[in-house]
């Protein structure tokens, strides 16, 4: 009977994977407002999620404020006018300090933090992929390349963590924080998320540009480093608050902000990797101008 269960869970797990997996590919590479559709409906669910560990927590974010902040910043990435981003952050907290001021719930502090915290970590974070996947130069045409070497990278760091330490696993990484998670599962992570970041180069190499060897290196590391930090961040969260998942949106794979708490961190500096040091070398030439 646990053997039934056992691979009825799998396959629900698989067929889960299978069509969210197939679903967010076909928005990315179409691109447009079909990625916008696409990660507003992650962003508002993962938001909700979200509040309701904080309220186990017994703090009380606004969710209102949040999916409101989350659809500005949304527009504002989505047609591309990043300077009015530093003006949208200001207005969006201040409308959580008069939110909490006016609505006059304790705790005062933490309800505001909570509130400015969920669209910066919920939304603002992962909006960048809007930016990457339009990402364009004079060498590059977009950024569709480098959103499939992430996703590859941040799926095999999942695989080969899970593998590896399943079977070398001995010494913990966080103990305290996610007591599972090995150091040579997080090894072998690094080491499958560069293979695949190298696989995909290859793969652009051929059909579609030049881009050298060791920028798809770094963008393995990038990628596997912060999709395990973003997945410790985020189990720090459920930890402090006392729940074991997200949700249960995603049956097999619990909620939303627990299958996307890999690409929470790595997506903006994934974006600021191909910002500054792979579509531009304005970075690099200041300093040697420093120099």
């Amino acid at each position: 009977m646990d053997e039934v269960k056992g691979l009825n869970k799998n396959a629900t797990r698989m067929l889960t994977g299978f069509i969210m997996g197939t679903i967010t590919m076909y928005c990315i590479i179409y691109g447009g407002i079909a990625l916008l559709f696409l990660i507003l409906a992650i962003v508002f669910t993962a938001s909700k999620e979200y509040v309701k560990i904080l309220e186990h927590k017994g703090f009380y974010p606004s969710l209102k404020i949040i999916i409101a902040s989350e659809a500005i910043l949304a527009l504002i990435m989505f047609f591309d006018r990043k300077e009015y981003v530093a003006g949208a952050l200001v207005f969006c907290t201040l409308a959580a300090f008069l939110w909490v001021l006016f609505r006059g719930r304790q705790p005062y502090i933490a309800n505001v933090a909570t509130t400015i915290l969920g669209f910066v970590y919920c939304g603002y974070f992962p909006l960048h992929l809007l930016l990457l996947r339009n990402i364009n130069s004079a060498q590059y045409n977009d950024g569709l390349g480098f959103v499939v070497m992430m996703f590859t990278a941040i799926l095999l760091t999942d695989v080969g963590c899970y593998y590896a330490g399943t079977r070398f696993g001995k010494h913990k990484l966080a103990p305290v924080i996610s007591p599972n998670k090995t150091i040579e599962g997080s090894i072998g992570g690094i080491i499958s998320a560069i293979i695949g970041a190298m696989v995909i180069w290859a793969v652009i190499n051929f059909f579609i540009v030049e881009i050298h060897w060791y920028v798809a290196f770094f963008a393995g590391l990038i990628c596997t480093a912060f999709a395990q930090i973003g997945d410790l961040c985020e189990s720090l969260i459920k930890r402090d608050a006392g729940v074991k998942d997200s949700g249960n949106s995603l049956p097999g794979h619990g909620g939303f902000l627990d299958r996307t708490d890999s690409f929470i961190f790595t997506i903006p500096v994934m974006y600021y990797f191909c910002k500054y040091f792979v579509f531009s070398n304005d970075i690099i030439n200041y300093i040697k101008g420093l120099l």
